[in-house]
């Protein structure tokens, strides 16, 4: 297994060219870019050539773009502006070599009907597979363990990308959001490992089912989320992809980029490593 860095990580205290040195510097294999703030500050001042040639003369390399937000259930104004974003993402992606675009679907306090949140899903998601086959680029698509969120469980999403029937339509497998909505263990011991193509490092302070925030997130192993269930499953239905650690915690982000990504590094690798072999540098 590989080692990623998602940028949420160090979203308060750090930005991409600070977080692509360090990684570097404390081996790292992957980084997930955000596109929603830390790459568009980024090419402020420098360009995606630029960031092509970082990668092309480091050990680090791009796993994914995150994220394409609030995908499904749009108006017709949101959903062309989905559309445009996509296409732009793509662009990019190719350029710097990226192998995933994360997906989230829509948060909302408006309420769907489940036949219409799948429904909507299915449509854009067969929609956005045919716009990134020609660019060798996947879809992964995060369901979000909140109320809110129209995809909020595992079962329900596996069920939508069953649906799509894509190759490169696939899953985030989140422990964070896996737990925080209660989805079921049976769900992803019947899963196939192969749709799941990003694995999201994290863990919790043990507040209810539904109360849950991105916010009580903490460094893996040091949490209420039972990682080691979790870890046994993925490995026994063929996960082989990257362990990402992402957190959004606050005090985290008074600390200094270096000790954030050192310590994330160290805490995924505690965890992940009882289960999996590690490839790092």
């Amino acid at each position: 297994m590989k080692l990623c860095f998602n940028q949420a990580t160090t979203l308060e205290n750090s930005n991409l060219a600070t977080d692509l040195a360090l990684c570097e510097k404390h081996g790292y294999d992957y980084i997930e870019i955000r596109t929603m703030d830390k790459l568009p500050e980024y090419l402020e001042t420098k360009s995606m050539e630029e960031l092509a040639g970082f990668f092309q003369s480091n050990h680090i390399k791009p796993l994914a773009f995150n994220a394409l937000v609030f995908f499904n259930n749009r108006d017709e104004e949101g959903y062309n502006a989905i559309i445009t974003e996509f296409k732009d993402m793509l662009e990019k992606a190719k350029i710097l070599g990226v192998q995933y675009i994360v997906a989230v679907p829509l948060v909302t306090e408006e309420k769907f009907l489940k036949a219409d949140i799948r429904k909507s899903s299915v449509d854009v998601l067969t929609e956005l597979s045919d716009l990134a086959a020609p660019y060798d680029i996947n879809i992964a698509v995060e369901f979000v363990g909140h109320p809110q969120c129209t995809v909020n469980t595992f079962g329900q999403a596996y069920d939508i990308i069953e649906a799509v029937n894509r190759d490169n339509v696939g899953l985030v497998f989140d422990c964070f959001h896996f737990h925080a909505m209660g989805s079921k263990l049976e769900d992803l011991q019947r899963a196939d490992g192969q749709k799941i193509f990003i694995l999201h490092m994290d863990d919790t302070e043990d507040f209810p089912i539904g109360f849950l925030t991105d916010d009580d997130r903490v460094w893996p192993g040091q949490g209420a989320i039972d990682l080691d269930i979790l870890l046994v499953t993925l490995k026994e239905i063929g996960y082989d992809g990257a362990a990402s650690v992402e957190l959004f915690r606050p005090e985290y982000y008074k600390l200094e980029a270096e000790e954030t990504i050192q310590t994330a590094k160290e805490t995924t690798v505690e965890v992940v490593s009882k289960y999996f072999a590690f490839q790092t540098v």
